[in-house]
């Protein structure tokens, strides 16, 4: 397909034949799709929790208890299951990490290319950690990973549900992720849908290109 008839053959998914399991192969291409999504400065600032059988799923559906109860079987019908979360700080020793990645890479052509990006980076984050919005800032850059995930799903024939649907407290409680310096942000349920998921039928419905876009 297209890339166009990929944005418009891509859907939300709401029903998941829980009988098909993604290939190990496609599946290791979304995780490389994670891993490679930009972030601000190279930042990183997220970890990814994957389930892919019923015990992991079962945790994760915790949070789909109540008033969010709906999202409970696409989460345990669907094969794979991604908690994204994004860092609640950003400590020296985190970002050392990115800079000594950075330099097993071969992004520093010598030392002082090194100190600049390096300096750069902590100048922007010490910005947000002292406007008190480095948690929203971290989650925004998540939702790019998110963006990344679900078009790269599409590509490759796998179908996605991204929630916000569930309740952050208890899956953060149960994943351990204040302790972790985490929180999570958004779920995504990755698989094939199955003939109840009615939305796989429908067609999209998007505001015109006239309401959305203005040329300057």
């Amino acid at each position: 397909m297209t890339l166009l008839e990929t944005l418009t053959h891509r859907h939300t998914t709401k029903a998941y034949d829980k009988t098909r399991k993604i290939p190990a192969d496609i599946f290791a291409q979304l995780l490389e799709a994670l891993r490679y999504s930009p972030s601000s400065v190279n930042s990183q600032p997220w970890h990814f929790f994957v389930a892919d059988n019923d015990e992991g799923k079962a945790r994760i559906a915790k949070a789909t208890s109540g008033p969010f109860a709906f999202n409970a079987p696409r989460v345990m019908d669907a094969s794979h299951v991604i908690v994204l979360s994004s860092r609640t700080t950003m400590p020296a020793e985190y970002l050392q990490t990115i800079t000594d990645q950075e330099q097993i890479d071969g992004r520093y052509a010598d030392d002082a290319t090194k100190e600049s990006i390096t300096k750069g980076r902590n100048i922007f984050v010490g910005l947000h950690q002292k406007e008190g919005d480095l948690t929203a800032w971290t989650q925004k850059q998540t939702y790019i990973a998110q963006g990344f995930l679900l078009l790269s799903a599409a590509l490759l024939g796998v179908d996605a549900t991204p929630m916000e649907g569930f309740d952050g407290a208890i899956l953060d409680q149960e994943l351990g992720l204040k302790e972790k310096g985490l929180t999570s942000a958004v779920i995504v349920s990755l698989g094939y849908h199955s003939d109840a998921d009615f939305n796989a039928k429908l067609p999209k419905s998007r505001l015109p290109e006239k309401a959305l876009f203005t040329h300057l």
